[in-house]
């Protein structure tokens, strides 16, 4: 699975590097621990030039209620499922990240890994959104049932949410964990947008651009988002 992420490049890199903009005046900050339930930045298809701001945790439009945010979709079976199909289907997205972490137990506890590209380049993840409306068109709260990391302030209106999805490992990742998020290239994030069938996209990224290290155990609390997180550990 891909359960926490980092964004640590500044805000005019970010526009840069996707050839969109933030609307709103809300400047970005990075994020070294990008957790479920936090409103982080996104890509949609449905306005590739913008950078908005989604809550990560997949609420189908059909729900009835906002709780049970799903953050990951299995690239398998994404376009069966009923809580993805539509969102495969018409609502795809982009999420920004320059690295993700895993977890690996140990004789000693559970060791958090951060995995990212040798040269810290920034990529997209391969993501759905979807928008949902309460019956009675109250403001709802967000999806706050995942450990009550940091929150930007959001505008009343619907809610809109976005999963990632993930496929197999590949070599590097294997050692970590059984799954991994869909990297994209930089040439073929605009077809997962687009494509009337993108299913050829959803496979594990070479891992011979890849690294990854041992991280402290602070990024195990979401409401820790500091530099420290993202040094590596010393290992004796």
């Amino acid at each position: 699975m891909c359960g926490r992420y980092t964004l640590l490049v500044e805000q005019a890199a970010l526009e840069e590097r996707f050839d969109a903009r933030f609307p709103d005046q809300n400047g970005f900050e990075p994020r070294y621990n990008a957790a479920p339930g936090q409103r982080l930045p996104v890509i949609t298809n449905e306005e590739p030039d913008a950078i908005r701001r989604l809550e990560w945790g997949l609420v189908p439009s059909w729900a009835d209620d906002e709780s049970g945010g799903l953050i990951n979709a299995r690239a398998e079976t994404v376009a069966e499922k009923p809580t993805f199909r539509a969102a495969y289907e018409r609502r795809r997205c982009l999420v920004p990240a320059d690295g993700f972490y895993e977890w690996v137990e140990t004789e000693n506890g559970t060791q958090p890994y951060r995995v990212t590209f040798a040269d810290d380049r920034v990529f997209a993840m391969a993501g759905l959104w979807e928008r949902w409306e309460p019956d009675d068109a109250t403001t709802q709260a967000g999806l706050d049932a995942f450990g009550g990391g940091v929150e930007d302030e959001g505008d009343d209106g619907p809610l809109e949410t976005f999963s990632i999805v993930t496929t197999e490992p590949n070599d590097l990742v294997a050692d970590l964990h059984h799954r991994m998020a869909v990297v994209l290239e930089p040439g073929t994030e605009g077809e997962w947008l687009t494509a009337d069938d993108p299913s050829d996209l959803l496979e594990p990224h070479p891992a011979d651009e890849m690294r990854a290290y041992p991280v402290s155990r602070a990024v195990n609390d979401p409401s820790v988002d500091e530099p420290a997180l993202v040094e590596p550990l010393e290992q004796s």
